[in-house]
């Protein structure tokens, strides 16, 4: 039995039409596919059972697809895809990016989503840390500010030494720059050498993962401390990186 076949997804929208396609071609895939027309049959399905990933649409009948998706950030750990127009606001998608972790505009492609869909499935696994893991003197350990990146044991630990729970691909991506601080890297190259990135990964999900790394090791997203970007070119790791 494939990966594929063991997840279990989520379809929320408010248009039987679009949520009947969306099953239909889900479950081809071999994916088990929910589905809610609104956010209270969304919150029955997820605490009902385990739910690996949510597509949702961005603009339901009076629910706020943006709302909703912020909600289970704080709750729940899957994977978020949102569908939104093409018309929507600048700021309104920047939003979306720190809510979500992909999103499509309609009208879209079912081959290109069914395969973000498995890229996203594919980032998201990483076993859970153990409460009260401790950095190894052992362990090849990249040190930035407070904070050490395990390589051997692949796990973060804040300046509290607390662990930070990152999927797979935000490590990999993480690890990358943090191995080659000052040094540019384009999107392409990016997705070439992260171990936890997939072929089928588009430029822009790459953009997403640095937004959600900022979240998490930033103190303040919006002016970086260590995650630059290069304008035009790409990103960098701002040093010193310390290799223990």
């Amino acid at each position: 039995m494939t990966e594929q076949h063991k997840k279990t997804l989520l379809v929320v929208d408010d248009d039987q039409d679009i949520r009947q396609l969306l099953c239909d071609a889900l479950s081809q895939k071999g994916y088990k596919v929910l589905e809610a027309e609104n956010g209270s049959q969304m919150w029955l399905h997820l605490e009902a059972e385990p739910v690996d990933l949510v597509l949702m649409d961005l603009y339901l009948r009076e629910e706020d697809g943006l709302n909703l998706a912020r909600d289970i950030r704080e709750r729940f750990a899957m994977p978020i895809m949102m569908l939104t127009g093409k018309g929507d606001e600048t700021d309104r998608i920047l939003g979306l990016e720190l809510a979500a972790d992909d999103y499509m505009m309609k009208p879209f492609n079912l081959r290109e989503l069914t395969a973000r869909i498995h890229a996203l499935l594919r980032r998201s696994y990483q076993a859970p840390p153990t409460a009260g893991s401790t950095i190894n003197q052992d362990h090849d350990c990249l040190k930035f500010g407070s904070w050490t990146l395990d390589l051997t044991a692949r796990l973060l630990h804040d300046p509290d030494g607390k662990l930070v729970t990152l999927t797979l691909g935000e490590f990999s991506l993480l690890e990358v720059l943090a191995r080659h601080p000052d040094r540019i890297f384009s999107r392409e190259q990016l997705i070439e050498q992260s171990r936890g990135l997939e072929t089928e990964v588009f430029d822009r999900t790459v953009d997403v993962l640095i937004l959600r790394l900022r979240r998490k090791i930033e103190s303040n997203p919006k002016t970086p401390e260590f995650i630059k970007t290069q304008r035009g070119l790409g990103y960098f790791f701002q040093g010193p990186v310390r290799i223990n």
